[in-house]
């Protein structure tokens, strides 16, 4: 078979790839749609409702104020503790709330009601059935220990992978290097032979990309890239088998 160079170029990367590193939330688990049924439930089994007129309302408070505390705990300016007991006050500290052991219970009781959450990212199931003959797959994932593991066993994901390496595990988030060093360590894999795929920008494509690991940005909304060229991005979960 003769190949051009670009034909050539792309069988050559194809068939590199030995490790793959994939991303929990919100590249295979539907976070955000887990997450809103369960905060739904919270903002009414909590009263809530007593203090916002709509759950969008509440929502809209929450949402902004959850993204910045979870880029403050990647970059490490704030720990697990103050991340899941400001992201329940901010919303109802106005209104008076602001009992640490009371945040702490509506925290845990949402964390445990996500845990039991199932919806996956359109093509989840049908892109792991097919990459799962072909690689060494890992999770890699910032999120808690307890409810990761719970998550993906729930949601039928826990056969296709060989290891779950998780931040706490790892003892620093996603983008530091150190828990891509990490990350390879525990696979027993080569930057050269690896492969991250993931939905956050920062956290899982520029983390590998400066880690030195070829990357997929999973991209469903289109976002513009700042910074750096990712070497793969889809829209979709099942172009990655075009790739792959």
């Amino acid at each position: 078979m003769i190949l051009n160079n670009s034909l050539r170029v792309f069988f050559i990367i194809k068939m590199i790839y030995k490790n793959l590193f994939i991303d929990l939330d919100d590249t295979l688990w539907d976070f955000q749609k887990n997450s809103i049924i369960c905060l739904e439930q919270i903002y009414h089994d909590y009263n809530f409702d007593s203090f916002y007129s709509s759950f969008r309302d509440y929502y809209d408070v929450y949402l902004p104020s959850n993204h910045n505390l979870w880029d403050l705990y990647r970059q490490g300016k704030i720990n697990r503790e103050e991340l899941i007991v400001e992201r329940i006050l901010v919303p109802i500290r106005k209104f008076g709330i602001s009992s640490h052991k009371y945040a702490k219970e509506i925290s845990d009781d949402y964390l445990e009601r996500t845990t039991r959450q199932t919806h996956l990212i359109d093509g989840a199931i049908e892109l792991l059935t097919y990459l799962k003959p072909k690689y060494n797959m890992h999770i890699l994932s910032n999120g808690f220990t307890e409810v990761q593991y719970k998550k993906i066993e729930n949601s039928g994901l826990t056969s296709f992978f060989d290891k779950i390496i998780l931040s706490e595990d790892a003892g620093i988030n996603k983008p530091h290097p150190q828990i891509f060093n990490y990350a390879l360590d525990q696979a027993n894999a080569s930057r050269a032979d690896s492969l991250m795929i993931g939905d956050s920008l920062e956290a899982d494509i520029e983390g590998a990309y400066n880690s030195n690991i070829n990357q997929i940005w999973f991209n469903p909304n289109g976002d513009r890239i700042n910074g750096i060229n990712p070497t793969y991005v889809v829209k979709t979960l099942l172009e990655i088998k075009s790739i792959l």
